[in-house]
């Protein structure tokens, strides 16, 4: 029987370039995406380019838990099983205000953490009957501010309306979500290992952002982001290693590692570092910042992350 592979956001990008490898390798893709008429196009070329018949496009919107809600109640009643989540789906539109989702959240937060966990928990009886089955989380090598001491996770501003004094900034927001899915990478590897699930994340190094997602941004980011993509490789680069993670014998009994564009296993850095291992951590990719694996943080976001899940906790059980 062949896997099934869940990809959030691919109707661009890497997901987009991953969903191709996946379908080449004769998988059943199902492409979550929330713009259902732009990812239709997407679906007939790839069904068409790699001749597999069995792509799947299902609508969600990761900052929606109602409407993660909907997707998982739809795909249990059209699969049995899962083998391959990928979390691929990111909120970044640069230089965009202040947002709430429908249940008060600042919208990148939401998107890029909280969604991925109200899923990976919903569907978490799915992947039980996979084969070797694995959740795939896609970070970033922007958590590399949290080398600096002094960067931190600002759960003060995650709910409501903005009330810092400091003026709003996706870009940070995304940063610290990037890292919070880092850390909620290793808390639910943990959670998880007992079922043979096993639970990655990817640190992406940069890759070409689509004409999509640079059109989301505002003027002065968008013409920073196409300068950058004249350096950054190709989405091809980072959807290779989606695949590798997830179907390679190499990494068949990893789980709760963040590993680089190379795949290698990443190490936490040195809570204080000499001057030389600080160079190393900000030129290399070999280190993932200490406060990863904070736990007194980690419970913090669990905690919150639970917290607004609460209406939604009986869907995890039920659907």
């Amino acid at each position: 029987m062949s896997k099934v592979v869940v990809i959030t956001g691919s109707n661009s990008g890497i997901g987009r370039v991953a969903a191709y490898k996946f379908a080449e390798l004769g998988c059943e893709v199902v492409m979550a995406c929330r713009d259902m008429e732009r990812s239709k196009q997407i679906q007939e070329e790839i069904i068409q380019t790699t001749n597999n018949r069995h792509i799947h496009l299902m609508q969600v919107d990761m900052s929606s838990f109602n409407s993660i809600k909907v997707f998982c109640k739809e795909y249990k009643a059209r699969f049995n099983k899962l083998d391959i989540l990928i979390h691929n789906a990111a909120y970044i539109n640069h230089g965009s205000p202040h947002r709430l989702n429908s249940d008060n959240i600042e919208l990148t937060f939401a998107t890029n953490v909280v969604g991925p966990f109200y899923m990976s928990e919903i569907l978490r009886d799915v992947l039980k009957r996979g084969e070797k089955p694995v959740i795939l989380n896609a970070s970033s090598n922007i958590v590399k501010h949290f080398f600096d001491p002094k960067k931190h996770i600002h759960f003060e501003h995650l709910k409501g309306e903005w009330s810092a004094s400091e003026p709003f900034s996706v870009y940070k927001q995304y940063c610290e979500s990037k890292m919070a899915l880092v850390m909620l990478t290793f808390y639910l590897a943990e959670k998880y290992k007992e079922e043979g699930i096993r639970v990655n994340a990817l640190q992406i190094n940069g890759a070409r952002m689509s004409r999509e997602t640079l059109d989301k941004f505002t003027l002065k980011w968008r013409l920073a982001a196409r300068a950058q993509n004249v350096f950054f490789p190709p989405p091809e680069k980072m959807a290779k290693c989606y695949v590798d993670i997830c179907t390679s014998s190499r990494f068949k009994d990893v789980t709760g590692s963040l590993m680089n564009d190379k795949l290698e296993l990443m190490v936490r850095a040195d809570e204080e570092p000499s001057v030389f291992k600080q160079v190393k951590q900000l030129t290399g990719s070999q280190y993932y910042p200490y406060y990863a694996d904070n736990q007194e943080v980690r419970k913090k976001l669990i905690e919150f992350c639970e917290s607004i899940m609460t209406p939604y906790q009986q869907d995890v059980s039920t659907l």
